[in-house]
């Protein structure tokens, strides 16, 4: 499955005491000096901004979809909830206010044209858990942005950290929210570069709103420094310092004792956390407890060709998170990315790693993917931790379509730290998620998510309207997966795609059994207008295209009848 388009994003290692290299910092500041290769910049200053209006973009209807323990519904839409035909949403991030869940905001990469790939500060609030959503407009109209990442204080404000960018210089700005999202301040500038990532702090001690972020190194307005703190709350941002390592592509952290975790790659080299007990202390500078080598069994792949399901992307960042319980998990520390395995021929693994004395050593690595077969992406890999100690984890996963890159969102959970893991569950029907590119072949770079009691929270991007948009998803573990989920049915029709459809489309559908087909095309008067299928086929996946060219404008409907299964969908034409 390896193609010369793929950077390796690691090597061979020789594992040391159980595979396991603990390096102080000291050690790693020796290394600081030495010339290092550059890794490649995922975000690139390209068009110019042309404005494009929302009203006037057609539009259709949002994308809404729920099973038992399952609900997702598509954020970035129109006043009247409608999804704004022929714009890109991806990359998102969200955050719930502490002191009221029914607040929730995501951000995200907005593509105002997919016919051009300037990008800028999308975002979006529910008052209502999640249910419906509105889409005001983008942060800094006009303005280069992408890497979104929020995160919220324990008083409940929210912050939107922002990457933008000129042809030379790569920096970030933190905006500030003070009612779920609905306005924001106009920023502060806090350093920052290519693939940065933001946490803060919610543990109620000394740290309690200190806001901490990095960046890669490599593209940094600060270069080679990749790391800076707000202590007042994003009203500034202290001069940057060093990472152990320099990790790139990874995540941060803070434990319910204030103590400070980053994670990523070293390039060229292998996985690193590194941990700080003193960042909290606002009087004192951030000193590095230790760094910590991971192996992970495998490496990150990025920029892995058009064979790949996000070719220009990477298929996965590198998550911490730590336990905040109080039970008898309180304090692990646990690690997970989709890596591309050292051995054998599956393309990538969803791969995680525990600790259990505050990330200075760590267990052998765990598979949490299930699938039998060694053919298939499990990409972008995401996780979180309840407050009760369940681990939730979801990725994007091609095993259900072999042989292409049609994705699935799969889940599992651990009620045990780790040790074990449930049966991964499909949650959702499949989509291409190569079309809908916005002048560049990538769906984003990484999700979001978080966990309460009941269930996991999770920002997402898909192409079930046959473009890229964004997505709020809830899952509920205690009845996610039960055998009466549309997922399970002997026969599923999916969206056709691209949806709007200009000159020809694509529906496809699955049989669990040889049946006979019908497959024809209504307009909104019930005539048909097209019998794209009448015959008996075997079982598996099928598809048909469907031109439209002697077709007018307009909804039309296309339905697929095989034994007594029959379901309707709604497609639109336009110019």
């Amino acid at each position: 499955m390896k193609n010369y388009y793929e950077i390796r994003i690691s090597i061979t290692l020789t594992i040391v005491f159980i595979g396991l290299l603990v390096t102080n910092s000291a050690v790693i500041a020796q290394s600081e000096n030495q010339t290092r290769d550059k890794a490649p910049v995922l975000e690139v200053f390209g068009d110019e901004y042309v404005p494009s209006l929302r009203e006037n973009h057609p539009t259709s209807p949002a994308y809404k979809f729920s099973t038992p323990g399952f609900f997702t519904v598509q954020v970035n839409v129109n006043e009247q909830g409608e999804n704004i035909v022929g714009d890109a949403a991806n990359e998102p991030s969200i955050a719930f206010d502490p002191t009221d869940p029914n607040k929730i905001a995501i951000g995200w990469r907005q593509f105002d044209n997919i016919n051009n790939n300037f990008r800028q500060a999308g975002i979006g609030f529910s008052t209502d858990a999640g249910e419906t959503w509105t889409f005001p407009g983008v942060i800094n109209p006009g303005v280069f942005r992408s890497d979104p990442v929020l995160d919220s204080d324990k008083e409940g404000n929210f912050y939107y950290n922002s990457l933008t960018a000129t042809e030379e210089d790569y920096w970030c700005d933190v905006y500030k929210s003070e009612d779920g999202g609905e306005s924001w301040d106009n920023g502060t500038y806090a350093f920052g570069g290519d693939k940065q990532w933001m946490t803060i702090d919610k543990s109620g001690g000394d740290g309690s709103g200190n806001i901490y972020a990095f960046w890669n190194s490599y593209y940094s307005i600060c270069e080679p420094d990749h790391f800076t703190r707000s202590v007042d709350g994003g009203g500034s941002f202290e001069d940057c310092i060093s990472v152990p390592g320099y990790p790139i592509w990874g995540t941060t952290v803070v434990s319910g004792e204030g103590e400070l975790y980053v994670c990523g790659l070293v390039w060229g080299e292998n996985f690193i956390v590194a941990k700080s007990s003193t960042a909290q202390n606002a009087g004192q500078p951030v000193i590095w407890d230790f760094s910590t080598s991971i192996d992970l069994n495998g490496e990150l792949v990025g920029f892995g060709g058009y064979d790949c399901p996000n070719p220009s992307g990477l298929l996965g960042q590198t998550i911490i998170t730590v336990d905040s319980s109080g039970g008898p998990s309180h304090g692990n520390v646990y690690l997970l990315a989709s890596v591309d395995p050292y051995t054998g021929q599956d393309p990538l693994d969803v791969m995680f790693t525990r600790s259990t004395d505050g990330g200075l050593t760590w267990s052998l690595p765990i598979k949490v993917n299930d699938d039998i077969g060694t053919n298939a992406y499990q990409w972008l890999g995401t996780m979180s931790v309840a407050p009760d100690g369940r681990i939730d984890v979801v990725w994007l996963d091609t095993r259900d379509n072999p042989g292409t890159v049609w994705s699935v969102l799969y889940y599992s959970y651990s009620l045990d730290a780790g040790n074990t893991w449930s049966e991964n569950t499909p949650l959702t029907e499949a989509f291409d998620p190569h079309v809908g590119w916005p002048q560049q072949e990538k769906m984003g770079d990484y999700f979001d998510m978080y966990s309460d009691e009941t269930g996991a929270h999770l920002a997402w991007a898909n192409t079930f309207n046959g473009e890229q948009d964004v997505y709020y998803a809830y899952i509920t573990p205690s009845t996610v997966g039960i055998s009466n989920s549309r997922i399970q049915q002997d026969v599923v029709l999916y969206q056709n795609y691209p949806n709007p459809v200009r000159n020809s489309t694509v529906i496809r559908y699955r049989l669990a059994a040889k049946a006979h087909v019908s497959l024809k095309v209504f307009d909104m008067m019930g005539r048909e207008v097209a019998v794209l299928v009448n015959e008996v086929q075997q079982a598996g996946i099928s598809q048909v295209d469907f031109i439209v060219d002697d077709l007018e404008n307009g909804v039309y409907y296309y339905r697929l009848d095989a034994g007594n299964y029959s379901e309707t969908k709604k497609l639109l034409i336009i110019d």
